[in-house]
Parts: structure tokens; sequence; C-alpha cells
């Protein structure tokens, strides 16, 4: 009897993936919580690997996986798979980035809204039986001028998002030309500049790469509008933190919407690390959240059938 092909899954995923896999032929390994390194003693009977943020693909796991014939990435960051050596081994490489998009901009929305209207304080203060209303006093994005920086998958959903909300929407994407030919109510820049000379919130929706890391810098900053929001919903090494406080403590930056940070591990915090985040914690203008902008019980879903279908198509092809 020919042995099935062997699949890991490394994550948790939603189970239609998992009964997908085995009705395409698949043995599949379910073990989420998987630690890294044991990865490398047992990757070599794989034929695929399923993927979250905590396995990185590097050129060496790859190698010591003959059999390999696709990653699966749960989401769409691809920076933790070396993409050259997954073309050179012919490994084919699937993300996801259709399945949590709308996820991402409502939640980025969500926190504009919670940051524009004092939510997180108000509910606060009403729980410890305070009823400060003047205090609580928000403002409207109605009239204002929204930058978008990244208009792929998640930063044209968060344009969409914005259309009923009377804001003028500034885009800016250095990969593409005419990509908001289908949002009327969406300007393309051709610089970043235009973006910080007059957008009162700028949003982040950008890969991490060489040429990301640390854009929001404090020259970036000192670019921008007085009292500009930064949402960033990306990668948290987009945004320098020290720049970013410095910017709040100054109120050059009006406040901030953060779903990803630069170590997003607390438990390993070194103690300058540790005295920098409790600064930004301590910012009452600053609304935060633990990475989860793409989490939702839909998105899962809608995940793990954009993956099963390519992972389908190529088992079709082989």
């Amino acid at each position: 009897m020919t042995q099935k092909p062997l699949v890991l899954v490394t994550d948790d995923v939603h189970s239609m993936l998992l009964e997908g896999l085995q009705q395409l032929g698949f043995k599949v390994d379910y073990k989420p919580n998987m630690p890294y390194q044991d990865v490398f003693s047992l990757v070599h009977q794989y034929s695929g690997i399923v993927i979250n943020s905590k396995m990185k693909m590097t050129k060496e796991l790859m190698g010591l996986a003959p059999k390999m014939q696709f990653i699966a990435r749960l989401g769409s960051g691809l920076e933790i798979i070396d993409l050259i050596a997954a073309k050179q081994l012919g490994i084919s490489v699937f993300s996801a980035p259709e399945g949590n998009r709308n996820a991402v901009a409502e939640h980025a929305l969500g926190q504009l809204l919670a940051l524009a209207n004092n939510l997180v304080l108000a509910d606060g203060e009403v729980r410890n039986r305070e009823w400060n209303r003047e205090k609580m006093r928000g403002w409207e994005l109605e009239g204002k001028t929204v930058g978008i920086i990244g208009f792929g998958n998640n930063g044209s959903a968060f344009a969409k998002k914005l259309s009923g909300f009377d804001v003028q929407v500034l885009a800016y994407d250095k990969y593409n030309v005419d990509y908001a030919r289908d949002y009327s109510f969406v300007e393309e820049c051709t610089s970043i500049d235009r973006l910080q000379d007059i957008c009162d919130v700028i949003s982040l929706h950008v890969p991490l790469d060489d040429s990301t890391h640390y854009l929001v810098d404090s020259e970036f900053v000192k670019k921008c509008k007085d009292g500009v929001i930064i949402i960033n919903s990306a990668r948290g090494k987009v945004v320098d933190t020290e720049a970013l406080i410095s910017g709040l403590s100054s109120g050059k930056i009006g406040g901030a919407c953060l779903d990803v940070f630069e170590n997003e591990k607390p438990f390993t915090f070194t103690d300058n690390e540790s005295l920098m985040y409790q600064k930004l914690y301590d910012f009452d203008q600053v609304i935060l959240s633990p990475h989860v902008a793409g989490w939702t019980v839909e998105s899962k879903y809608k995940i793990a059938s954009s993956l099963l279908g390519q992972i389908s198509n190529l088992a079709t092809r082989h």
C-alpha cells in the first residue's frame, strides 16, 4: 500500500483545512503546540507544512525537507519564509492575505473610533463609578484626511471601510500605479510627503522588509502634520517605538492605534524594553491590542478555505 504524503500543521487552524487535506489524500499531523526546534528533526518526512508566525522557514530548515512540496502560511506576512530558497528548491509557497483583510480593516477602524471617542478611558471610569462627560468629549472622523501607506489587500480594505465616513483618503503604494481606480474617493499620491503634510491619520499596511523597517522613525514623525494619529496593524518593526514615544510625549503625535509591536513576547523584555513599553502603556491616547487584527472567527475559516484551494490546485497538477 502506498503511504500517504504527510502534512505538518504547526498552528491552530479551522477544522475544514484538516478535513480538506485528508480528502486530498494527505495524512495530517496536527501539532499546534510543537516547539520550533522540534521541527528540524522531523521535517524530512513531510510533503507540506502549514505555519504561522512562530515558525520561520529558513533555507537551513527547507534543506532538511527533501519531500517538501509546499509551505502554507496562515495569513499574509511572508517575511518568515526564505522565498529565494523555496524557489530554488521547487517548493510552492501559499498565503492567504485575502482571508483576513476584512478583519484587519474592521479592527483598524475600531481602534481609531475607540481612540477618537475615548472609549477605553470612558469604560474604565464608568466601571469605577466616575461620570466625567466633558473629559470624555471626543472628535469625529468626518472632514479629516486619512492616509494609507500600502494599498494591497489590507490597505484597500481599510479604505473601503472609510468610504462612508466623509473623509478625504490619500494612498501611497510604491509598488503599484493606478491601484485606486475602483475607489473614486481615494487620491493616489506619488510620494509619502503629501500624506505627511496634510493627513490627520496615517495607517500602515506594508510588509516588513529592508525598505519598511523603521519606516516611521524620528524623521518621518518630524515631517508629519502636528497631532497626527498613527495606526499600525502591519508589522511592529515598521515603527520605531522610541520615535513613537518621543512624538507622543511632545504632542507631535496625537495618538496611536497599535496591534503590532517590535517585541511581541513580553516575557522576553529586557530591562530597557520593559521601561520603553511601560512609557508607551502610560499614554491615555494609545489603543493597544495583542496582534489580533486579523484574528476573527470568520477570518479563521476564510484563511483555511483559501489555503485549501491553493493546495488542491497544486495536488491536481501533481
